[in-house]
């Protein structure tokens, strides 16, 4: 068994590592850090957890100094972002193999960094170091296998890469002109948001974009991962969207075709692509993906479609931005990291409806 530890367990994303982590069969949880629920047990925080053993663990005050964590051999970091460039070189130089779940080591631009999170990076020789991952299991698993700290993408990241990655390597997109309109839950905000819009009397019957503009801090994360894929720097139209559900990310993106492609080659690209990932469904012609069809699960559902009247290829996306979008996806890369099964503990699937 390995011991792993979750830093930051009082959010959703650490609530989310716990229950995945509560049915995984080769990891135990020894330590639940939370400074906000100090002393309490983790089925208090999310009562979910009641009747598992995971649900009895105390949570612990403090992060990298929290007791329990001496016990792990993963730790997650499910903090804010600015935070685990502190804490990571500290567990990094005990020894401990990390994955962070949020911004801090996912770009490697420290100019790009600063630029888009208004801050200093406390640790710009981790961004470069070969000890440093990108934890997109898809395109970066020879590498994660033996990464001692893994940066665990974004939500809506995953989501557009997973649909345009294959197309813009194998040359039938254009690099250029790229549109990304992807709808999000609310539950990306985070548990602790104290944010008008983001109160249910706001948010329910509405939905408004955010971020507009080449502005949120996924775009140039989307930008760096889709330029290693085409192999030539890009730039896309990346804008997120805030709908009344909980969970879950549906991404539509546009890009302009090389030659001539039809809905059925751009499948076939995707399929062959994923035909051997165990979370990742290339649907049927027609067949649009939803995101409940992916709600509480690891997977990430495509569909495409060639547009001939305007000369445009469309593929659909959808995940669940709480498992796949950051907590499944880092139990996936633990798996790599510790040579486990890569879907042990995430075998579920969608819950639906």
């Amino acid at each position: 068994m390995i011991k792993v530890a979750i830093i930051g367990a009082g959010g959703y994303v650490g609530g989310e590592l716990a229950r995945l982590l509560a049915r995984h069969p080769h990891t135990e949880l020894v330590c639940a850090a939370t400074r906000t629920y100090a002393g309490k047990p983790l089925k208090t925080v999310f009562a979910g957890l009641s009747g598992s053993p995971v649900g009895e663990l105390i949570c612990e005050d403090g992060g990298v100094d929290a007791p329990g964590v001496a016990n792990a051999e993963i730790v997650f970091l499910a903090q804010d972002n600015g935070v685990s460039m502190h804490t990571a070189p500290k567990l990094l130089a005990q020894g401990k193999r990390v994955i962070d779940m949020a911004a801090d080591f996912r770009l490697t631009n420290l100019d790009v960094f600063r630029e888009f999170y208004r801050m200093e990076h406390a640790a710009p020789n981790l961004l470069l170091s070969f000890d440093r991952v990108y934890g997109l299991p898809e395109r970066y698993r020879d590498a994660i296998r033996d990464a001692r700290l893994v940066a665990n993408p974004g939500c809506h990241v995953t989501a557009a890469v997973l649909a345009l990655a294959p197309l813009l390597q194998a040359g039938v997109i254009e690099n250029h002109g790229i549109i990304i309109d992807s709808k999000t839950g609310l539950s990306g905000a985070g548990r602790a948001k104290n944010d008008l819009a983001f109160k249910f009397s706001e948010a329910n019957e509405s939905a408004v974009a955010y971020g507009i503009g080449g502005t949120h801090r996924h775009t140039p994360e989307i930008e760096q991962v889709l330029s290693h894929a085409a192999d030539r720097q890009l730039r896309v139209s990346f804008t997120p969207h805030l709908v009344p559900m909980t969970r879950g990310i549906l991404s539509t993106c546009y890009a302009r075709p090389v030659g001539t492609p039809t809905t059925q080659s751009i499948l076939t690209i995707l399929r062959d692509v994923y035909a051997k990932e165990p979370f990742v469904v290339v649907r049927e012609a027609g067949d649009q993906p939803r995101t409940k069809d992916v709600w509480g699960s690891n997977f990430c559902h495509l569909c495409a479609a060639m547009d001939e009247r305007t000369g445009t290829v469309i593929v659909t996306s959808a995940i669940d931005n709480l498992v796949k979008g950051a907590a499944g996806q880092a139990v996936q890369n633990l798996n790599i990291m510790c040579g486990f099964p890569e879907t042990a503990g995430l075998e579920g699937a969608g819950i639906c409806p």
